[in-house]
């Protein structure tokens, strides 16, 4: 893809035309509507629900299964970054020996993310209900990891076929998650603003989502009971992950997608310390998406305003502080440019190590060309 055609102009798209597929599910948005959980599960005509959350969302899993009003198979509060295979057949086991015929996915990533692995294998339908700001629930894109390797796929079968947003569930959500997790989902939003199969509702949506986000994450800093606040970011988080949902994944969810599966690294934190720089290495390319960014932002450079913000509020902004060691950026740069995702620029490997270098030591955001470092 050219520096011309990348990040869908609206005038150029209105002049050539454009597809956009709308994906199919049913979204209740509003305090208290896990209420209503069990009643969504009747309208869906679905008997018992597996309950699925990690183990430091158990509460809000018996929560949820308390709502189902008897339609509760069971809680398995085994959920884990990044997917394990042993996990996935553990759900999967469970589900089968409950005779479940639904998952109730709560919780983030991890808990959505474990209620795609049986749905992709069993076709059990996924209810889901977000307590952070990860945005898997808007996705058809499911991941596995096994034997170090992070695999990940798109499938209509593990699209949840209904979302409860509860702003009243992300109340207690841990200061530093709700900003690695609404800097998460601002990713999403940043790679379909330049993803190949863009379009103008995408970048509509992605643009109001980074507003909304961002202009939440500062006021739930300074007051982490700010009701309206929450609800706003949820709100982004559910634009930023439709924007996943229907665009193509570039550089940056690669490199997230190896460094975690590889080196098993906080999977929203990583996010956060890689968006800013993969953004640079695009940004030149991608005028239109500058501009979105750049009036989201209130910022003529987008990729260092997120560094910028991501200092401001306290998140992580070096692989180095995840965990990662500096002998690893090779191995991980191999990795990319061996099966590189769709990218308006070139993926070479001096790019990709040069970004990880700057990465890992939490440097500020260099904006070039595939390898080409410009201060």
């Amino acid at each position: 893809m050219t520096a011309q055609s990348s990040g869908v102009a609206f005038a150029d798209a209105f002049t050539t035309g454009f597809t956009y597929d709308a994906l199919p599910m049913h979204v209740r948005f509003g305090p208290g509507v896990i209420a209503e959980l069990g009643a969504e599960l009747g309208r869906l005509g679905l008997g018992r629900a597996l309950v699925l959350c990690s183990p430091e969302q158990e509460k809000t899993g018996e929560l949820a299964a308390e709502a189902l009003r008897g339609r509760a198979a069971g809680v398995l509060a085994q959920a884990r970054m990044h997917v394990p295979i042993e996990v996935a057949h553990l759900a999967r086991e469970r589900a089968a020996a409950l005779g479940a015929d639904a998952c109730v996915a709560v919780g983030g990533g991890s808990a959505i993310g474990l209620g795609k692995a049986v749905a992709l294998e069993q076709g059990l339908p996924i209810v889901a209900v977000p307590t952070t700001y990860a945005g898997s629930e808007m996705t058809p894109v499911w991941g596995l990891t096994e034997g170090g390797r992070k695999r990940t796929g798109r499938d209509p079968r593990v699209l949840p076929v209904s979302v409860l947003y509860d702003p009243e569930l992300t109340a207690d959500l841990p200061i530093g998650m709700s900003v690695t997790s609404g800097l998460n989902a601002v990713a999403h939003a940043v790679e379909s603003l330049y993803a190949p199969d863009s379009s103008p509702i995408v970048s509509m949506m992605a643009e109001e989502g980074v507003r909304a986000m961002t202009a939440a994450l500062p006021a739930i800093v300074a007051a982490g009971s700010d009701r309206d606040a929450r609800a706003r970011a949820l709100f982004g988080a559910w634009l930023c992950g439709a924007c996943l949902g229907a665009t193509t994944m570039s550089l940056h969810h690669k490199l997230c997608h190896a460094l975690g599966g590889t080196l098993d690294l906080p999977h929203a934190p990583t996010h956060t310390a890689v968006l800013p720089h993969a953004l640079a290495y695009n940004q030149r390319a991608t005028p239109a998406a500058v501009a979105a960014l750049s009036r989201a932002l209130g910022a003529g450079n987008p990729a260092r305003a997120l560094w910028d913000l991501a200092g401001e509020l306290g998140a992580p902004r070096s692989l180095a502080e995840l965990g990662m060691a500096e002998a690893d950026i090779a191995r991980i740069a191999e990795q990319v440019v061996t099966s590189p995702y769709a990218n308006p620029v070139p993926v070479t490997r001096d790019g990709v190590v040069r970004l990880l270098q700057a990465a890992w030591a939490g440097e500020p955001p260099a904006v070039g060309l595939a390898g080409e470092v410009v201060a």
